[in-house]
Parts: C-alpha cells; structure tokens; sequence
C-alpha cells in the first residue's frame, strides 16, 4: 500500500502552508526510527513554516531532546529500538504536561491496538504511514494529513508556552509574551426539544478526531443496562483495520458486542455497529422492510468515506424520529447535513461542546447551523443520552 488510507477517511485536510503566513513558532519533535522518515518530515514540516526542534532515532534520545527543546508537538513512532513510542508516550506526557503526541505507525492490526491504546494514555491522534519508505516518500496525502496535525495541534500549544530564559539549549532568547487575548465564544442557538413520539430505535453517533476516547466515555456514561434497550451506530473516521481493532476496544469498555457492520445484517438490540474504514456504512429496507446494515464503496461524501452524512440521511428516512443522535469531536463538517435530516424529521440531537473537543469541526458545525438541542461537555452527554433513551427528556 503506497498511500497512506487516512485520505479515503478524514476529513478535508488544508494545503501545506506557506512560510510567510504558517504560524512558525509551533516546535516539533520528530522520533522515528527511519533516517529516511526522519528527514522527509522535517523538511516538510520546515517548509510548511514551523520549526523542527530535534529529531531523534528512539524514545530514550527523544526523551533527552524533550527537556532541553521545548517542543509544542512530538511526531512519535511506535516501533522504535531502545524505547519505543508506548514506553516514550507515558514518561513524555509527565515531563511536560499539555504536550501533544501524535503516533505514527505502519497499518497493521498490532499497530492499531497499540495507537488506540496510546490515545487513552493521552495522545491527542495518531498518523497511519505508508507501508514503505517510497510510499511514504510520495504520499502527499500522508504529508498534507501531517502537516494539518502540527498546525492543529501545535497552535493553542505554541499560543500559551512560556517564553525560554535566553541562553537556553536549543531555544531563542524571548522577551515575556503578552497573555493572548480571550477567545470569542462560539455564537449558536439550541433548537427546541424534541417533541416524543415513543421509545427510540436507535442511536447513531458521528466522530473524528478526539473520537475514539471521547466515544467509549460517552458509551460509558450511558451505561449497558440503557445501551441494550437499542441498536448503537457509530461512524468514526478511521482507516481500515484501525476499525476493527476500534470495535474490539468497545465491546471491552461497555461489555456488549461490538464489530464492523456487515452487509444485509440485521439491527440488534444491545449491539454496536461501526462502520468500517473505507467504506460507507448506511442503512437500507430489508425483507418485511426491516432495517438493515447497508455498505458501499461510492464516492467520498465530505472527502471522508465512511462519512457520517450517509448514515444519517439513511437513518431519518427509515426511522424518523424514533432516532437518537450524537455529534462528538472531529475535524471538518461531516453530519452536518444528515444531522439536518434528522431534526426535520423529529428526531432529538446532541453535540458535544468546544472546550472538551479535541477538535470542535463537526459539533460545531451541527451547533452554529442551529441542529442541536444540547451541546453539552462530554462527561454529561451520556446521562442525557440515558435520559433521552429511556424517556425522561434531556
């Protein structure tokens, strides 16, 4: 595989930018054991106009490079000699707290596991590299998909970093920065309640970035006795294998069965559905117009594929609005559209709100667009989804 699959499921991803106008005192650090990997990146990251800190062969010299550079990001492998990525990660993470990780590693199942792992550790996302050197080499895709993440991530890090004593190793001598001015509330308005028709039959849940955690908290908080009561329809943008690793991670925290849906399969109660990476999960009429799990390999919708609005609109048509629905963190405006499907047709929905988003794309498109009836923090989206569920309103 010579492209890297994170292009078939995330969303947009902005050119590299230019150096004059990128915001150049984001610091990286990049830890990766390929000469090859190590030197591509940093010039793409130096040409897009941050700043490579160190580049470091293994966790032990990254972690040496950490104290002395100051990095906002770190780029960090998960095979590495010496100390790899999952030992690195935990001890980076305590040395520096706020410091963004993002794992890169080859698309294998292994992989998969150790990356979701490492974003319950605490890394903000993880990097699905080309299997090779050459792929890597001449993937623009996985360079546009990493120069996105240095930015994204880089930006409130670099914003709010306290300037170096001069002299220091590594870093420029700076006189004491002025506080950033106060970020502007996001403007949005809730829509009403929506009005019961009957017990719910069904819960659909959209993601990205930030997802995979925020999405088992939030099962978590609904909690299995609730969960049973329906089927649970999840699209997180992921690649392929990183799905199913994803579903195994689910049934593990919430104790019920979880896979990627499957063609024609039937909804269950108490069962979770993700769709799998690469391919677009809705729902269709089956015999005696029962719902049933319904994929296809069409084109990207939002340049995602699986996308969220291709479940959703699938959903308000076959339910209506015996349909619950959550927005949870990710990039980009996937949902928005079959979010606005859903609330037409009578169904309740929730997003969740910017200050517990990794990255507030996708609720907040559904919130500014008026198509949510809460946006609330994540740690109380699940005991309003409860409520919905069971019937006592949100």
């Amino acid at each position: 595989m010579l492209t890297t699959p994170t292009a078939l499921t995330r969303p947009p991803l902005r050119p590299a930018l230019p150096a004059q106008t990128a915001p150049a005192q984001i610091r990286v650090l990049i830890a990766d054991d390929s000469a090859v990997v190590r030197g591509l990146v940093a010039r793409w990251i130096g040409e897009a106009g941050f700043t490579v800190v160190g580049t470091a062969s293994n966790g032990r010299i990254a972690l040496e490079m950490l104290a002395k550079q100051d990095p906002d990001v770190v780029l960090l492998d998960i095979d590495m000699p010496e100390l790899d990525g999952t030992e690195a990660l935990p001890r980076m993470l305590a040395a520096s707290p706020g410091l963004q990780v993002v794992m890169m590693s080859t698309l294998t199942t292994r992989n998969a596991d150790i990356s979701l792992k490492c974003l319950a550790l605490g890394a903000v996302d993880y990097l699905a590299k080309p299997e090779s050197n050459r792929g890597v080499t001449t993937s623009d895709a996985f360079r546009a998909d990493l120069v996105e993440r240095v930015r994204l991530f880089g930006a409130a890090r670099a914003r709010n970093r306290r300037p170096a004593p001069a002299g220091q190793t590594g870093l420029p001598a700076a006189a004491p920065a002025a506080p950033p001015p106060p970020r502007a509330a996001a403007t949005f308005s809730l829509r009403p309640k929506a009005r019961s028709i009957g017990a719910p039959r069904v819960l659909l849940v959209g993601a990205s970035t930030g997802g995979p955690r925020a999405v088992g908290d939030m099962l978590e908080g609904i909690g299995a006795a609730t969960l049973r009561r329906l089927p649970i329809l999840i699209v997180q943008h992921m690649p392929p294998i990183f799905t199913a690793v994803f579903a195994e991670h689910l049934a593990t925290r919430t104790g019920l069965p979880a896979a990627e849906g499957k063609a024609d399969e039937r909804l269950q109660p108490g069962r979770i559905y993700v769709a799998p990476g690469g391919r677009h999960m809705g729902l269709a009429a089956g015999p005696g117009r029962e719902p049933v799990i319904r994929l296809d390999d069409g084109p990207q919708v939002n340049f995602c594929r699986p996308a969220v609005d291709v479940l959703f609109k699938d959903a308000a048509a076959l339910f209506g609005a015996a349909t619950v629905s959550v927005i949870l963190t990710g990039m980009g405006s996937d949902g928005t559209h079959g979010a606005r499907a859903l609330v037409e047709a009578g169904g309740p929905l929730l997003a969740q709100d910017e200050a517990t988003s990794t990255v507030w794309g996708m609720p907040g498109s559904v919130a500014k667009a008026g198509l949510a009836q809460g946006v609330l923090p994540l740690a109380e989206i699940g005991p309003a989804l409860r409520s919905l569920i069971t019937g006592g309103g949100a």
